[in-house]
C-alpha cells in the first residue's frame, strides 16, 4: 500500500488518505470532503492527468455517461445518511474483526469488484457487514413505507 499523499483541498502532507469517487482528488478529512465535494468537477483531474500524458484512471473519463441517471441518483444514499455509518457503535465492532478488515482491503484493491463483491456476499461475516450497513442507511421502518407506497392498494 503507498503511503498517503497531500491533502488536495488543505495541503496537509501525507495525511491524505481518501479519495473523491468523482474525480479521484485525495483529501484527507470529514471538512476536507465538505469543501472538496462543494467544487468539486467530475473529471476534472482526469483531464488534466490525460492531459499530461498519464491517461485517465481507470472507472470514467468524466464524459457524459459518467453522469448518473435518475434511476442511479434515487439509490444514492444522502451525506447525512452515510454519516450515520461513522457513529454507529456496531459497525464499530465490526470494524474491529481483523478478518473483516482484510475482506474490505481485498475488496478495495480488486480490479473485478462485482466478481469478488458477489463471492463475499457468501461470507457470513461480510454479509453481516453489508446488513449493518444497510439498515444505518435505510432503517427497516423505511423499507415498509417504500412498500406501501409501491404495492397497490
Amino acid at each position: 500500500m503507498r503511503a498517503p499523499g497531500p491533502c488536495a483541498e488543505c495541503g496537509a502532507g501525507g495525511a491524505a488518505r481518501y479519495r473523491c469517487p468523482r474525480c479521484g482528488s485525495a483529501y484527507c478529512s470529514v471538512p476536507c470532503c465538505r469543501s472538496h465535494r462543494e467544487r468539486c468537477a467530475p473529471g476534472a483531474r482526469r483531464r488534466e492527468e490525460a492531459a499530461a500524458g498519464h491517461g485517465a484512471p481507470a472507472g470514467g473519463t468524466g464524459a457524459p455517461e459518467d453522469i448518473p441517471s435518475e434511476e442511479e441518483e434515487q439509490d444514492r444514499v444522502p451525506p447525512q445518511r452515510l454519516q450515520l455509518l461513522g457513529e454507529s457503535a456496531e459497525l464499530r465492532e465490526l470494524l474491529r474483526n481483523p478478518h473483516l478488515r482484510q475482506l474490505l482491503l481485498a475488496l478495495e484493491r480488486a480490479r473485478d469488484k462485482g466478481s469478488l463483491l458477489r463471492r463475499l456476499m457468501q461470507e457470513p461475516l461480510f454479509l453481516e457487514f453489508a446488513d449493518c450497513c444497510l439498515a444505518i442507511v435505510e432503517p427497516p421502518e423505511e423499507k415498509e413505507k417504500e412498500k406501501e407506497n409501491v404495492l397497490p392498494a
